[in-house]
């Protein structure tokens, strides 16, 4: 039993590392206005802020996804990639400079908010990423798919927002 009790995370600092936004709570509904307009949305990506990333920080990487998504690997609605070292938000709507926005599964270069199929609840997880990396080598035409497994692979840490969005039958 003591032996559980000493498992260690494979991010030991994530519980230091916080994720907010002044436009998602946790657990809460999508606000329409980062919805897909599909769902009656604006499609503007929310505001996040995050503070305490790891030591060793070199760059972040954010990414939304929907694990609940009926395509037996998920839904990616957005990857952001190779944002600076000293970012600790995104304005809401934000397309920074110098930061690459990768292919999500809408087939578009940027953010496209929640819209899932009528019935069932999906959850969305908004993902920092601190990441040993100066930046992701990927280029334009990459997958957010591909963006949100080498983010994983190179992350010293994550902090998470997951909210949800269903539609009615």
């Amino acid at each position: 039993m003591a032996i559980a009790a000493l498992t260690l995370s494979a991010f030991a600092h994530a519980d230091e590392f916080v994720l907010q936004s002044a436009d998602l709570r946790e657990g809460e509904q999508v606000p329409a206005l980062h919805l897909f307009p599909a769902c009656a949305g604006g499609n503007v990506s929310p505001a996040l802020e995050w503070k305490n990333p790891p030591e060793g920080t070199r760059s972040f990487a954010v990414t939304v996804f929907d694990p609940d998504a009926p395509t037996g690997n998920g839904w990616w609605h957005w990857a952001l990639v190779n944002l600076p070292p000293d970012t600790a938000a995104l304005a809401r709507g934000a397309k920074p400079p110098g930061a690459m926005a990768l292919r999500n599964d809408f087939g578009v270069a940027g953010y496209s908010g929640p819209c899932p199929p009528p019935g069932k609840t999906h959850r969305y997880e908004f993902t920092v990423w601190a990441l040993k990396s100066d930046k992701l080598k990927l280029d334009a035409k990459a997958q957010a798919m591909l963006g949100g497994a080498m983010a994983r692979a190179d992350a010293l840490g994550q902090a998470t927002i997951t909210v949800k969005y269903s539609r009615p039958k």
